[in-house]
């Protein structure tokens, strides 16, 4: 699962899933041993979970690149990798 972004301790991935059919649009945050499933297009939360601060980061960050997540997630199903993302600074 390649990581596309590290950021104030949280880790961001995407898993690829080529010869199927995926989930929605979504990657996985990790903090600690916390993780958060995130929806792209909605950027909400819709499995796992994060601490408050945490979560508000993801989100914040997510706002930001949404695009480029939308991106990241189609290359990846094209069996390309997503390539990297800006961190939240």
């Amino acid at each position: 699962m390649p990581e596309i972004a590290r950021f104030f301790g949280i880790v961001i991935r995407m898993f690829a899933e080529p010869a199927g059919p995926h989930h929605r649009p979504h990657f996985h945050a990790y903090y600690q041993d916390d993780v958060g499933i995130f929806a792209i297009d909605t950027i909400e939360v819709i499995g796992g979970d994060l601490p408050q601060r945490q979560r508000r980061l993801v989100e914040a960050w997510a706002e930001i690149h949404s695009a480029e997540l939308a991106v990241a997630w189609d290359r990846l199903q094209a069996g390309r990798l997503p390539g990297k993302i800006e961190p939240l600074r």
